[in-house]
């Protein structure tokens, strides 16, 4: 009679009358369960019998990425298929020497589909490791390493005809490309790629990897470029590019963007913002989403055929507070390029350069998709043009997003009882001077909503405009993000001077957050 003892010590997968019901699934199926598993429980599953050895050394997505791959750091993993006890015969090896193990004893008939891992090794080792999979024929390679000196980009990879998905990050102290002569008519099967530190000093210029008459890459749809130390002139083309990512290139001068199937774009802090002439061009008709964040001002901008642009994020780096003229029409170009979005971010310098020159008033041109446009200020007192700017260019606009900017150097003169009739009020009469030109918006505005409200006279100011002239006006959130005693007390005074006029559309709504 089988006692609870006995039992307990059968495998969990070992049925009750003795049959290995898991072990007789297909490969395929016990692949994607152990896919669940940390590589370390992966392996030692090859001590159980000879089918899971088989499925060990077959095992198609290899992730070491729960492996500290470092020479002094030891990971008693054992992996060895004679072993009979995992514990009691444990070998002590880096996570670099079991990654090469593991690789080595592999079936050589078996397919990679994933390997992926993170550490710091010497170049040739990380050469080896690549070769070995490239063998393979690895799918995607996701690799992060940091290395004692700068290596060479592996040219293995460029002729590879199985991979997909290939990202490559340096930590320190980053990789160089061959030149394009040997990258050319490379990554032929190449979906997805992405690169970040890379150094670029003695070949400043992707101009031929990328463009559209480059051979590489005919299948790329994904493309990241992040950190390319040295970069300045870079023209990215491919012909079946979907997604562009740019990023950390602080020494950019010329950019040029063009594909017949681009659909989201992002470039992030890009750009040389201390001297030289640079410019950007974008010709993408099927761009859908853009996102342009902390880039400094170029001194050309030619967006072009963006009548698709759904969503679009907008933040420039201003080194100086004085805007050259050059930079005022590049600006003025590059928003005017973006006329056909239907939601818009702009960051806060965005605000500040509107503000800066009554020049867009008459160059910016009108956004009559707009739907949702939102803004993050610092609320200067000379932000009100900007403001006006940008309202009288969204003559359709249903939403209006505020998120203040609270910054201790800005000064923001508090509202009080006193202030409430504000005929004689600055910013009071510039806003019933815009009325006029303001009319489409101001009566198509339905939902206002102003984050970071503190009571002071110019929010105050616009809130009672927009109240007292936005006929379709539906509903004005204003959230303060604080609520003392004394700040409740202001917030319900002026929340029933508020009530004390006539607003323009009875079925407006005021909520205090």
């Amino acid at each position: 009679m089988e006692t609870r003892s006995t039992r307990r010590k059968k495998p969990s997968h070992i049925a009750e009358n003795g049959i290995d019901r898991i072990s007789d699934l297909p490969d395929a199926v016990l692949h994607h369960i152990l896919l669940l598993l940390p590589i370390k429980s992966i392996a030692q599953t090859s001590l159980l019998s000879k089918r899971w050895r088989s499925l060990w050394s077959s095992f198609p997505d290899l992730d070491f990425t729960t492996i500290n791959i470092n020479p002094n750091t030891i990971s008693s993993i054992n992996h060895n298929p004679n072993a009979k006890n995992s514990q009691s015969h444990s070998s002590s090896t880096t996570g670099l020497d079991f990654i090469t193990r593991v690789l080595g004893h592999r079936d050589k008939n078996s397919d990679l589909r994933i390997l992926r891992f993170r550490g710091s090794l010497s170049f040739s080792h990380l050469n080896g490791i690549i070769r070995r999979a490239i063998r393979h024929n690895v799918q995607q390679l996701d690799v992060e390493v940091a290395t004692d000196d700068y290596f060479n980009f592996p040219r293995s990879i460029i002729a590879s005809e199985s991979l997909r998905v290939l990202k490559l990050k340096s930590r320190f102290p980053g990789f160089r490309l061959p030149p394009s002569s040997v990258m050319k008519d490379g990554f032929r099967s190449l979906h997805t790629l992405s690169l970040s530190l890379i150094i670029l000093h003695n070949q400043p210029s992707l101009v031929d990897l990328f463009s559209s008459d480059s051979s590489s890459f005919p299948l790329l749809k994904k493309l990241s470029l992040d950190a390319c130390f040295g970069l300045r002139h870079l023209s990215v083309g491919c012909k079946a590019l979907e997604e562009l990512s740019l990023e950390n290139c602080f020494q950019l001068q010329d950019l040029s963007i063009s594909g017949p199937k681009l659909e989201r774009l992002r470039v992030a802090r890009c750009f040389d913002a201390s001297g030289g002439k640079s410019w950007v061009e974008i010709n993408v008709p099927r761009l859908k989403i853009l996102h342009w964040v902390r880039n400094a001002i170029t001194d050309y901008s030619d967006l072009e055929n963006l009548s698709l642009l759904h969503e679009v994020s907008i933040g420039f780096f201003v080194l100086h507070e004085d805007v050259s003229v050059v930079k005022l029409h590049s600006v003025s170009n590059f928003l005017s390029g973006l006329s056909h979005a239907h939601y818009l971010t702009l960051e806060s310098q965005c605000v500040q350069i509107l503000s800066s020159n009554n020049y867009f008033a008459v160059y910016l041109q009108p956004f009559n998709n707009l739907k949702s446009l939102e803004l993050h200020t610092g609320f200067k007192k000379n932000n009100v043009l900007g403001l006006a700017c940008l309202f009288r260019s969204s003559p359709t606009l249903h939403t209006l997003i505020l998120k203040i900017i609270n910054d201790y150097k800005i000064e923001r003169r508090q509202w009080n009882r006193d202030l409430w009739d504000m005929s004689s009020s600055e910013e009071e009469q510039f806003w019933e001077s815009q009325t006029h030109t303001l009319k489409s918006f101001l009566h198509h505005l339905k939902v206002v909503k102003i984050h970071g409200f503190l009571e002071c006279e110019n929010e105050v100011s616009l809130a009672k405009f927009l109240l007292k002239h936005g006929k379709a006006l539906q509903e004005m959130t204003l959230c303060t993000g604080h609520s003392s005693a004394r700040d409740s007390l202001r917030r319900q005074k002026i929340r029933s001077q508020m009530m004390g006029f006539s607003w323009a559309s009875s079925n407006a709504k005021i909520a205090f957050h």
